[in-house]
């Protein structure tokens, strides 16, 4: 019988370990995408305990103890941190099989040097070590960054932000480059008029640039891009639940535009006329910068309207869409593709049916100009545990080069998750590693740990250009 979370912990072979602790397990991290806060790390946040840094805004956890029968009030509530912390303890043990019982366990080691499980009768001890840690300056925002060797973090900003941290942050020259993302999704809304003209009126307000017609939230929009740019981001991200790639008609979308901004409902294929519309402008423009283009596709978000008027968005209540967007995906690439203004893209999507409809989707627009110019993504949200990387790296053996993939991300609000580009690197090196253990791949380790080492970090590297 194996030891819990060993030092070999999901390395199956002798192959894969190998692979993974000569080759993957001191590569730098390239965080291309999170959510962690730029204040925090501009502030270089000492968290004041470990429900703080751990439990603050992860809806993961939220949703386990939601089903394991716990109240609100210990979730998102006004419990105090330690009441907060119990009930996490309580419930980790009924998430065996799930990825948080790994991911806790990880963390627990990984930063903090625990090796205890978490459950009711260790909790409070181990609430009292790692709180004593986390009073260390190793374990401020930048210490951690520091001690897991992050090379670059790009977080995730809406138009409208000052990026006065990311600002202040460049000013320091810290090892760890921090840059923006720009997310303008919020200027797709178009069917929540007064969510729509209110944003709109604040992007105006940004910018200087009044927002009365199309041309003018184009102007607004570029005026953003240029900003972002300016500031260091060299990507964007838009997370939607299908692609939109709609035909239309310049003078439609003006119109339409006109008919939005003068408080009258827009619905049906008019806004899918225009999200495309906007969709096509910014692609074009993030083209123009040489920025990557970054597309999370399929979440049902918000589901529960009564836990969303209570709490609001991101608070554990979206899940898996079953969406149809192999058409519009492709119209939309072949659109900017047909004027040479197809940007280097990732495209993610949440539900693994569609996994082998992406990997073939890449071929299609991949044209020799950059290696792996059009990207799979990582297993994403609900799919970035074991079986969801596994599958997902799969399907882009089977259909594209997986030798060409840029690898993890944490997609996280939480600085405990750089143990996530550990958990994925394991789970690479054991999928190499049985297919040399079985004879499927030959056992040449030199050639395999510099593919292992271009997938945890040199492709990145190359790909973003920072």
């Amino acid at each position: 019988m194996k030891k819990f979370l060993s030092n070999d912990f999901l390395l199956q072979s002798k192959t894969a370990k190998t692979l993974y602790h000569d080759f993957a397990k001191e590569m730098p991290i390239i965080d291309y995408h999170c959510h962690l806060s730029p204040k925090d790390i501009a502030e270089n946040r000492q968290f004041e305990n470990i429900t703080k840094i751990w439990l603050e805004g992860d809806h993961y956890k939220w949703r386990a103890m939601r089903t394991n029968g716990i109240s609100e009030y210990y979730c998102t509530g006004m419990a105090s941190d330690y009441e907060k912390f119990m009930k996490w303890a309580e419930t980790v043990p009924h998430t065996m099989r799930n990825p948080l019982y790994h991911w806790t366990h990880l963390e627990l080691k990984k930063f903090f040097g625990i090796e205890k499980i978490l459950n009711p009768v260790t909790a409070n001890e181990i609430f009292e070590e790692c709180n004593a840690l986390l009073a260390s300056p190793e374990f401020t925002t930048r210490g951690i960054i520091k001690r897991m060797n992050v090379e670059v973090i790009c977080t995730t900003d809406d138009p409208t932000d000052s990026l006065e941290y990311h600002q202040l942050i460049a000013e320091e020259r810290l090892d760890t480059k921090v840059l923006p993302t720009f997310r303008p999704d919020k200027v797709l809304n178009i069917e929540n008029l007064d969510f729509f003209n209110a944003y709109l009126d604040k992007l105006q307000e940004t910018t200087g640039i009044e927002i009365r017609k199309f041309k003018h939230l184009q102007d607004a929009l570029s005026d953003r891009i240029q900003f972002f740019h300016a500031v260091g981001g060299r990507l964007a991200d838009h997370g939607l639940e299908t692609m939109y790639a709609e035909e239309f008609k310049e003078s439609e979308i003006k119109e339409i535009f006109r008919t939005a901004r003068e408080g009258k409902e827009i619905k049906g294929k008019d806004a899918l006329k225009f999200k495309s519309a906007v969709l096509a402008f910014l692609g074009e423009r993030y083209a123009e910068k040489g920025w990557v283009q970054q597309f999370h596709l399929g979440a049902m978000r918000n589901n529960n309207s009564r836990m969303l008027g209570m709490l609001g968005a991101d608070a554990g209540f979206d899940s898996i869409g079953d969406f149809s967007y192999a058409r519009p995906l492709s119209k939309f690439l072949d659109y900017l593709d047909q004027n040479d203004r197809l940007a280097k893209t990732i495209i993610y999507n949440l539900n693994p049916k569609d996994n082998e409809m992406i990997a073939t989707m890449l071929g299609n627009f991949n044209d020799g100009a950059v290696r792996g110019k059009i990207q799979f993504g990582s297993g994403w949200w609900f799919l970035d545990q074991k079986d969801g990387m596994e599958r997902q790296m799969n399907a882009l053996s089977n259909m594209g080069l997986l030798s060409c993939f840029v690898g993890m991300l944490t997609d996280s609000r939480s600085f405990l998750s750089y143990s996530r580009h550990e958990y994925f690197r394991r789970v690479l090196c054991n999928l190499l590693g049985n297919d040399v253990e079985n004879g499927e791949l030959p056992n040449d380790i030199s050639t395999l740990g510099q593919m292992v080492q271009n997938i945890c970090y040199h492709n990145a590297k190359e790909y973003f250009s920072f």
